[in-house]
Formats: structure tokens, sequence, C-alpha cells
């Protein structure tokens, strides 16, 4: 700039009048919509809810019955860990969740990946997945008994089942949306197949992978709870059948806080490796 030569329009303290008056700095909007840490609030909610379940109760708000003080709920925690039961209970739940879900999980990138990529793969995997996923997976369970007995097999077979549709599906879609200019830039530049699908396709498609990882998760611990509760010793599920029959609702919402820490684990997990593979949006 000439010295002596007034500021450039935009610059820092240029005037859009041209008298010499400073321009307001424009605030920056271009954040990308991107949340902010804020590592106190779920822990402050989580409090303020126990806090005011506790005082309903001790107040006769909410009677024993309905539902225990969370007091008498932490009670029979301390008795279940004591007694040496809950590491049976947790052992036999998360060796049915991890291999139902992990097979349930492999197949359905497998079958997801097929789905997205080729042709024939999509003609018969997606008519066939939409016909099959809407059918409760716990109707089924009975009929996986008949196939593969009252054991573990069955268990397994079952959350493997409920994990595999959400996976092809999220896979597929994930697949399916990447963005075709890309693909058709590196067909441009010569890459063999498997480099687009390494460098292209599966990056693109990883976002909506792992947000299906969430949702079959998920469904993975509703479908061991109920798989639990038909001819399970030990497990989660076992454990909160026995209390309501006994009606013990101390031990009953015991068990439902040991899914939701599970939950909370598996969720926290993925959040983990969101981060690290997802480095690249950033």
């Amino acid at each position: 700039m000439p010295e002596g030569a007034g500021p450039e329009p935009g610059e820092p303290g240029a005037s859009a009048a041209g008298d010499g008056r400073p321009v307001a700095e424009v605030p920056f909007r271009g954040g990308g919509f991107a949340p902010a840490p804020r590592r106190g609030v779920g822990p402050l909610l989580f409090a303020g809810l126990i806090l005011l379940w506790e005082a309903g109760a001790r107040l006769g708000w909410i009677g024993p019955l309905v539902l225990p003080a969370p007091s008498e709920v932490a009670g029979a925690f301390v008795r279940l860990v004591e007694s040496g039961q809950l590491w049976l209970h947790l052992a036999a739940s998360l060796q049915r969740l991890l291999l139902g879900w992990t097979a349930g999980t492999l197949l359905g990138l497998l079958f997801g990946l097929a789905a997205g990529l080729f042709s024939l793969g999509r003609a018969g995997i997606v008519p066939l997945v939409a016909a099959i996923f809407p059918i409760p997976k716990i109707a089924l369970l009975p009929l996986f008994i008949v196939w593969f007995g009252i054991g573990e097999e069955s268990k397994v077979a079952t959350i493997l089942f409920g994990t595999f549709f959400p996976t092809v599906i999220a896979v597929y879609g994930g697949v399916d949306n990447v963005d075709r200019g890309l693909i058709r830039m590196g067909q441009s530049f010569g890459l063999p197949w498997l480099s687009i699908v390494r460098k292209i396709v599966l990056p693109g498609a990883l976002p909506a992978i792992l947000s299906g990882f969430r949702i079959s998760a998920a469904i993975a611990i509703i479908l061991l709870v109920a798989a639990e509760m038909i001819g399970a010793e030990y497990g989660v599920g076992a454990y909160i059948l026995l209390a309501g029959n006994l009606m013990a609702t101390d031990q009953l919402v015991a068990g439902v806080a040991i899914l939701s820490a599970m939950g909370l684990t598996v969720s926290w997990l993925l959040g983990r490796a969101e981060r690290h593979f997802l480095k690249w949006r950033l």
C-alpha cells in the first residue's frame, strides 16, 4: 500500500463510507457446527436426577414397591458385588455380547460392502434385508432354540441376527452416499479399483458405518437381555428376570443400572473409535 493511503475495503480499520470511522469486526462464522465440549453437563444431569429420585422416595412421593430409592439400589448392588455373583453375570453377558455383536458386525460389513459395491449384490441383498429387517428378532428366539438348542448357541445367534441387518443398512447407505465425483476423479487418474475402494469409498462411508455400529450395539444389548431370560443360569438378563419374579425391585433396578453402564461403556468406546478414525473431518 502506498504511504499515506487509507486501508483497502475489507481490511481492519477500513470504512465503508470513507469517513475514517473504524468498521466493527465481523465475528467468525466458519465453525462448521463443531460441537464444543461440555464435560460437566452429563454428570451433573445424572446427579440431579438421582437426587430428585432419592428425595421423592424419602418424602413418600414414590412408593418403595413402585421404584426403590437409589440408596436401596446401591445397597442391592453392593450385596451383589460382595456375593461374587456380579462377576459371574457380567462375564456370561459380555461373552455373549462380544461373540454375537462381533460376528454380526463382520457379516454385516461383508454383505453391506457387497451391496454397495456390486450391482448383483445390491439386487439380491437389499430386497432381502428390506424383507427380513422389520421382523422382531425376539420373536425368532424360540425358532433359534429349536435350531441351536437352549444353550449358548441360540443366544449368540439371536444377537448376531439382530446386529447383522442394521450393520448391512449402515454400510450400504454409507457406501452409496460417497461423492461420485471423488470416485470419478480417482478413475480419471487411473487408480486401481481396490485403491479407490480403500482410499475413497471406505473413508467416505466410515462416518455412516460407525453410526451403524452404535445402533447395532444398542440392539445387541436389548437382544442379550431377552435371550438371557430364557434358559440362562447366569447373565444380567437372568438376574433381572429372577429379581422380577421375586418382586425384589431394588435388585431389578440394580440390574437395569448395570445394563445402562454397559451401554455407556460401549458408547464411550465407539466415541473413542470415531475420534481416532475420523480425524480427517476436523
